[in-house]
């Protein structure tokens, strides 16, 4: 299994449109993201990675592993 690489805010937006998702709205630097009933929160904070955990968890609401991102990329 191969490691998930460190991710930016717009690697994941792509990921997640990728499979997707559609931008329903934003609130200050978070963009949420919706796809059926499922909603996704994406923290965006300039140019900073995002954090493995976070990255992972918002991976894992989504309902994509991590190889499927890593497909997706």
């Amino acid at each position: 299994m191969p490691k998930l690489p460190a991710l930016s805010c717009k690697d994941l937006l792509r990921i997640l449109k990728k499979a997707g998702f559609d931008e329903h709205r934003q609130k200050g630097s978070h963009i949420i993201l919706r796809k059926g009933g499922v909603r996704v929160v994406i923290p965006c904070h300039g140019n900073r990675d995002l954090k493995k955990g976070t990255a992972l968890a918002i991976l894992e609401q989504a309902g994509i592993s991590s190889e499927d991102a890593i497909k997706l990329l």
